[in-house]
């Protein structure tokens, strides 16, 4: 049996250009892309989707963080942005 492998498009933004998002709990937000990643059909935009990560400490004596981290959103939630 084969395995499935993901459909990989062709993303219609760049890294460094504006966006603003179309859909999802940041709608209307302006932001940079910043990461694309392609496996997902994804990308990382500056100060959008940022959600909180607790990190646990790895060594005794280490203290654990909480980190806001900036999540991949969906290509297809974002639409270029022309001031």
């Amino acid at each position: 049996m084969k395995k499935k492998t993901p459909l990989i498009r062709k993303i219609h933004v760049r890294i460094g250009e504006k966006v603003k998002v179309i859909s999802g709990q940041d709608k209307g937000k302006i932001g940079l892309v910043t990461k694309i990643v392609k496996q997902q059909n994804k990308l990382i935009v500056e100060g959008i989707n940022i959600k909180v990560k607790h990190i646990k400490a790895n060594r005794s004596g280490q203290t654990g963080e909480i980190k806001r981290i900036e999540f991949p959103i969906h290509s297809s939630n974002v639409s270029h942005y022309e001031e």
